[in-house]
């Protein structure tokens, strides 16, 4: 029988059988206790520890509740064989797909990208917006929400659609999503593609190629140029791909539209093959310069496209909100798909950006931001050209950013690590590429320069160029 050594806090606010439990339940998992050793009984730990048999029988009932101990009657109870624990220890510092994102849930860096201007959110309504939202849902009927979405969101969004992207839909093909992540694992789910391959811009936004070969989908990279994804390209490169990814109101990152006749032959390519169009539409009608052009779903007459659409550059990342617009015929089965593995996110969120929308806040913020974004966007543009530099080129003012071109010699991954340090975000351009040797650049955000630290930031980042930091 095996000797316990059991100290007891007898003033303290944990009950005396909870402590003979987690000592117990301390020496099995850390191997003082070997499976199939013998503990004493009730009424002898009772004598040793001075405390009641029914103290110690509590312990015990509960560690075996827990299957850590077995009772065998007669025979005792003896410790129960446990697999041994992990011997590796976790990192809170390491955050997921590191080479994306360096960190979460903090205040936004100068040349961000992928967030809306702090500055300029309407936050003291959208605050009441919110609070008027939280109790409407704690006040709805305890039951299980759509899990495609608020009726009333859906609506809002097909309506908005019809009205800024051209493209008419009814909110049944409106699925309501956490955030692109989820309208592209909605997609990716609904299509059942795995094990297929796809064509994804070259360069193009790297999280949609993680996801798609998370998925088990093969990504070939169809180069781009000033119309867009070179479909003839993709035919070469990829002819048996099954789906194509594609940015055509603003390419990400280069920021060119999509020509009409390579929607026309992409759309073509599809029916042909089969195959399906996955449009990202991250910035939808958020175009600084002229208006936008509709989105590629509206041209679809048979439908092939999946269009996606989110509230993450409008309004807040932190809201995990976005949208997924599907044929009418894949409706009935993405409803399932939505029920099964991917629900619409809290009802609260989903009511709060009904009402914005509803009584016009969104559209009007919208239209506030393009005038703020442009604006710094030539700030920025007219701040590196002055610096008179051949060491840092502007190469394009693409949607929401610049692209900037750097020195061959240089390594644009390695600027981005150690412009960090000095408070500045900048994106490198190489990872958005799959084929090697990759064109290096930074990729600059536009909505929150601060106009005070414009200069300085633009200096230190032409100093981290040219190797001085």
């Amino acid at each position: 029988m095996t000797k316990l050594s059991i100290g007891l806090d007898r003033s303290g606010r944990i009950s005396l059988s909870a402590q003979i439990y987690g000592s117990i339940r301390e020496a099995i998992e850390s191997g003082q206790l070997a499976a199939g050793a013998r503990l004493p009984s009730w009424s002898d730990l009772s004598t040793q520890l001075g405390v009641s048999r029914g103290t110690v029988r509590a312990a015990y009932e509960r560690l075996i509740d827990e299957q850590f101990v077995i009772g065998l009657g007669a025979a005792g109870t003896r410790v129960a064989a446990r697999p041994l624990p992990a011997t590796t220890g976790w990192s809170p510092e390491a955050p997921p797909l590191p080479d994306l994102f360096y960190d979460f849930s903090t205040a936004p860096l100068a040349f961000q990208m992928g967030v809306p201007s702090q500055d300029a959110f309407p936050f003291k309504l959208w605050s009441r917006i919110q609070a008027r939202a939280a109790r409407r849902a704690a006040a709805a009927p305890v039951g299980y929400p759509d899990p495609r979405g608020e009726p009333d969101l859906r609506q809002e969004i097909a309506a908005y659609l019809g009205v800024s992207r051209g493209l008419r839909c009814s909110p049944s093909q409106v699925f309501v999503t956490a955030g692109f992540s989820g309208a592209l694992n909605l997609a990716i789910r609904g299509l059942r593609l795995e094990g297929r391959q796809a064509w994804l811009e070259e360069p193009g936004f790297p999280l949609t190629r993680a996801a798609l070969g998370l998925a088990g989908i093969t990504v070939a990279g169809v180069p781009v140029d000033v119309d867009g994804l070179n479909v003839d390209a993709g035919i070469q490169i990829a002819p048996e791909a099954a789906l194509a990814v594609v940015t055509p109101g603003q390419q990400a990152p280069f920021g060119m539209t999509m020509s009409l006749s390579r929607r026309i032959s992409l759309l073509g390519w599809a029916q042909k093959n089969d195959a399906w169009i996955v449009e990202d539409d991250y910035l939808g009608d958020l175009q600084l310069k002229g208006r936008a052009a509709p989105a590629l779903a509206s041209l679809d007459s048979d439908g092939r496209v999946l269009h996606i659409g989110t509230f993450s550059k409008t309004i807040s990342p932190a809201l995990r909100l976005g949208f997924l617009v599907v044929p009418p015929a894949l409706a009935r089965h993405f409803g399932d798909v939505a029920a099964c593995l991917a629900p619409a996110p809290t009802t609260s969120v989903q009511h709060a950006v009904t009402e914005f929308m509803h009584d016009g806040h969104y559209l009007r913020h919208l239209r506030r931001m393009k005038r703020l974004y442009a604006a710094r966007q030539e700030s920025l543009v007219r701040c590196l050209k002055g610096l008179a530099s051949q060491s840092i080129r502007v190469q394009a003012a693409a949607g929401m950013t610049v692209v900037v071109a750097t020195p061959p010699s240089a390594s644009d991954v390695d600027i981005a690590a150690r412009a960090r340090a000095f408070g500045l975000a900048p994106v490198p351009l190489s990872p958005w590429y799959t084929s090697h040797p990759a064109q290096q650049g930074l990729l600059l955000g536009v909505t929150n320069i601060d106009e005070r630290t414009l200069a300085s930031n633009c200096s230190r980042l032409l100093e981290l160029v040219l190797g001085r930091h």
